[in-house]
């Protein structure tokens, strides 16, 4: 039988009215055009992402999850087993603005059957001069307020415009107004979902030519009308450290860097995800090694026992 390893997978790319060519330093044989994401590591099924290493290449996520339950997923994502993985891993390009949109949460009676809310977050990697990003409503905004905006075609009148670094964390809990902006690419982690409600997209078409349908009354629904959680600047992690950067009820976040060998172990309540972000390394375990290098999203299972991260990297780590 087959046991369970560290596994590595073969990305889904997007084409993106808003995206660019900058993915391909992480993925030199991504398609032609304008590839706006990178989904890593999922089991949504409008992308779900296949093994690429060892005796389980070309099994998907899901199929995973109903075969080894808690073993690969852990006490804490037992329950998700038969309905699939819970998270999604993302690598962005925004060569130009994204829509001004919004997310429901879970449960919101306009959701598709079996589909999640969407709570996420971004690790901003690179910028340009002047990147920023629409993250919130301004203070005292309420529905009415944002209602008016866009029937007035003036939405950025009541919305904060933020200026960000690379490095920043963002968190965007399902109801926050948000668009990422030009110049800007991002790790995101997110909730299982591939659920958006623009409010606005300057008037934009699509790549069909078509103007891209906007979804205003949902988007009204759902909005929290009050302030985001404010942008975090984490200083860069010790050598040999873990540091929280984000937790939500969905994730927990650390980031992380090594250079030589440095020890890890699974743990049993929740699966691991290893998102690497610079450098060159490989991850060892009792059966085999598995290169690492930028744009790397490998899944620890929770049954794993002892490994070894080795070489000299920087990662996000992900858990429930």
């Amino acid at each position: 039988m087959t046991e369970l390893y560290p596994l590595g997978f073969a990305p889904v790319f997007k084409e993106r009215v808003w995206g660019g060519r900058r993915l391909a330093q992480w993925f030199p044989t991504m398609p032609p055009g304008p590839i706006g994401e990178a989904w890593v590591l999922g089991d949504h099924p409008q992308g779900p992402t296949l093994v690429a290493n060892g005796p389980l290449a070309g099994q998907s996520l899901g199929t995973l999850c109903r075969r080894w339950g808690g073993a690969l997923l852990g006490l804490r994502g037992a329950a998700h087993a038969k309905k699939g993985f819970p998270l999604l891993f993302k690598l962005l390009d925004c060569q130009d603005d994204l829509s001004i949109q919004v997310h429901p949460a879970d449960g919101y009676p306009g959701l598709a059957p079996g589909e999640l809310g969407k709570t996420e977050m971004w690790v901003v990697l690179a910028t340009e001069p002047g990147s920023q990003v629409v993250y919130g409503l301004k203070d005292g905004v309420t529905r009415e307020d944002l209602s008016a905006a866009i029937k007035e075609n003036r939405p950025l009148d009541v919305m904060r415009q933020v200026p960000v670094q690379v490095g920043d964390v963002l968190y965007v809990p399902a109801g926050t107004i948000h668009a990422l902006g030009r110049g800007l690419m991002v790790a995101e982690i997110q909730q299982s979902s591939d659920t958006t409600y623009r409010v606005y997209d300057y008037n934009r078409l699509g790549l069909d030519g078509k103007p891209r349908e906007l979804h205003v009354e949902h988007a009204l629904a759902v909005t929290r009308y009050g302030a985001p959680p404010e942008v975090f600047h984490p200083a860069k992690p010790e050598p040999g450290q873990w540091a929280e950067i984000c937790r939500s009820p969905y994730f927990t976040v650390y980031r992380g860097r090594w250079a030589g060998k440095w020890d890890q172990t699974s743990n049993p309540e929740t699966f691991q995800v290893i998102m690497v972000l610079e450098g060159i390394g490989r991850i060892e375990w009792s059966g085999g090694r598995m290169a690492l290098v930028p744009g790397s999203t490998v899944l620890v299972p929770a049954a794993l026992g002892p490994y070894r991260l080795a070489g000299g990297c920087e990662a996000l780590l992900v858990t429930l």
